[in-house]
């Protein structure tokens, strides 16, 4: 039986992220969105999902839940049977960039997280066309019902969170690196340079979508997600 795959959704989202997603791949395999909203470090947060998944598994994760999957590959290798990282960021958080979460920080423990999600999540991080009102409308709802509490616990595990690019070249299964192209939170040329650091990358950049390609551009995502379910272990 084909090995089951994990989702792990972006900061502030749960499964309704990967709703499109989910209803396209659980037709022939087994399909779990899991939660990246206990913990205040990303590796203690990949280490309750270890606790928890399948021995082996498919690792998909997008931003924030990019930055879990490749803790996920760095602490449980052999479990992992291939990666995808979308639209996501290898890289550890400057000073600078980690002192800039602390506004927010405040702004949704005093109650205004609606206000503090619509400045993290502008529109131009996303693809123009009409699509994006809906898109944004989501984000905020999904924020709304996580709340304020999982935010914080978020935001300080991103301050605190270690540089991949080793992981990234030590890794041996087929990962895809997808990007949107009009991602203006985690643009194309920092997915190029994820893709040449793994030794077993295939790029894909769609021209539909910006950060959120899985509700952007959902049918070209599953797609994306079925070519590289479909690779053999250790091929591009």
């Amino acid at each position: 039986m084909a090995e089951p795959v994990v989702l792990l959704p972006g900061m502030m989202c749960d499964a309704r992220l990967f709703a499109p997603q989910v209803a396209d791949l659980s037709r022939d395999r087994a399909v779990t969105v899991a939660p990246i909203t206990q913990g205040e470090r990303i590796e203690e947060i990949a280490s309750g999902l270890l606790d928890a998944l399948p021995q082996r598994f498919a690792l998909a994760g997008l931003s924030m839940g990019g930055i879990v999957a490749m803790e996920v590959l760095r602490r449980a290798p052999d479990r992992v049977a291939r990666l995808a990282l979308i639209d996501t960021n290898p890289l550890a958080e400057t000073p600078q960039s980690a002192a800039h979460y602390e506004p927010m920080i405040i702004g949704a423990k005093a109650g205004r997280l609606d206000e503090v999600i619509t400045r993290m999540i502008r529109p131009d991080f996303l693809a123009p066309g009409p699509g994006r009102v809906e898109v944004l409308a989501l984000v905020r709802q999904m924020a709304a019902d996580l709340g304020p509490a999982v935010f914080v616990r978020q935001v300080r595990a991103l301050q605190r969170r270690r540089d991949n690019q080793a992981v990234l070249r030590r890794c041996k299964v087929p990962v895809l690196v997808l990007c949107g192209a009009h991602d203006g939170l985690t643009p194309v040329k920092r997915h190029r340079f994820m893709a040449e650091l793994i030794p077993h990358a295939t790029l894909r950049i769609l021209d539909t979508a910006g950060h959120l390609p899985t509700l952007e551009a959902p049918a070209e995502t599953c797609l994306a997600l079925r070519d590289w379910l479909a690779l053999p272990d250790g091929a591009r």
